[in-house]
């Protein structure tokens, strides 16, 4: 049976062509997300996804934690390394969230989370933000090796109502060094863009603030234009929407599906230019399906799922 093989094939034989741009090593090693009930109708991840594959599991309000923890362990038992969500506002209380680590650790063997604030306005307990979280020092004290916190090129107005970034630049940091005092290797998770310029100058930004976190850069896999701006939009997606609000007004562009393969490769070529650029990797939001976001890294000359092969009977 030929198992999946998303490499883009120029010929028969052939390996994808010179990336003087450094985009198949940019998305190289790319982490991407998941909702349980979006992975229960998944069969076998590995057909899908390169071996060892760091993969989120979104927590999203009214998410039962058993059907999170159900999806660590089986994402775990076939070979990934799962970093579950901790929302902030959906937690009660310290005892709820060593609750939580707890099963994690001992039903899925997980070691790492991302932490976050959370998709609702109004907290349902105690805790309110990442740094909370980070304060209980529960994490430590269960040895999670692994803590990733949220970042936002484009600002957050949940955090800044006022559209600016006094207090998303505090917050970072305040977790920069909290990253220096922790024992465990923390990175910047973003939010998803649409445009190059904004992300390039918040990164800049980073560096000359001091804030050394490396950063992991959302990126939208592939979707239909009309998936695409739903989810911009629910998700808060700041000025860079204008790229997709241009494309929708193209009637010949409006049916074909929305690629980041542009904004990648602009991203890639700033970091083969200089390898210290505080991008250390790729986040790819599935918007349009995990297997669409599979299929595009490899045709990027991303790792496969898995070399083509046929299995004797």
């Amino acid at each position: 049976m030929a198992l999946f093989d998303f490499r883009q094939k120029t010929g028969a034989g052939t390996r994808p062509g010179p990336d003087p741009g450094g985009l198949a090593d940019f998305i190289s090693g790319y982490s991407i997300e998941v909702m349980p009930r979006t992975a229960a109708k998944i069969e076998d991840f590995r057909a899908l996804l390169p071996a060892g594959t760091r993969v989120y599991i979104a927590h999203i309000d009214g998410t039962p934690i058993e059907d999170m923890v159900s999806t660590a362990k089986r994402l775990s038992a076939e070979g990934f390394e799962v970093m579950p969500h901790m929302p902030a506002r959906l937690i009660s209380d310290s005892a709820t969230l060593g609750d939580w680590i707890a099963r994690y650790q001992g039903e899925a063997g997980v070691t790492g989370a991302l932490l976050l604030a959370g998709g609702v306005t109004e907290p349902r307990g105690a805790f309110h933000s990442s740094m909370q979280l980070l304060e209980t020092g529960l994490f430590d004290r269960a040895g999670f090796t692994r803590l990733h916190v949220a970042g936002h090129p484009e600002g957050n107005r949940d955090i800044d109502p006022d559209g600016g970034h006094a207090n998303v630049e505090a917050a970072l940091r305040w977790k920069a060094d909290f990253a220096r005092r922790s024992d465990a290797k923390m990175a910047l998770v973003t939010q998803f863009a649409f445009e190059a310029g904004p992300i390039l100058s918040w990164v800049e930004g980073l560096a000359a603030a001091g804030i050394d976190l490396p950063v992991h850069i959302g990126i939208a896999g592939p979707a239909k234009l009309q998936t695409m701006i739903r989810f911009a939009i629910a998700c808060g997606v700041g000025p860079s929407l204008r790229v997709l609000q241009r494309r929708a007004r193209d009637v010949t562009k409006l049916l074909l599906p929305y690629e980041p393969t542009e904004l990648a490769s602009t991203l890639a070529a700033r970091k083969a230019a200089s390898p210290g650029f505080g991008i250390e990797q790729v986040h790819l939001f599935p918007l349009g399906g995990l297997e669409a976001a599979a299929t595009w890294a490899g045709r990027q000359g991303g790792p496969a799922s898995r070399s083509t092969t046929t299995a004797s009977a």
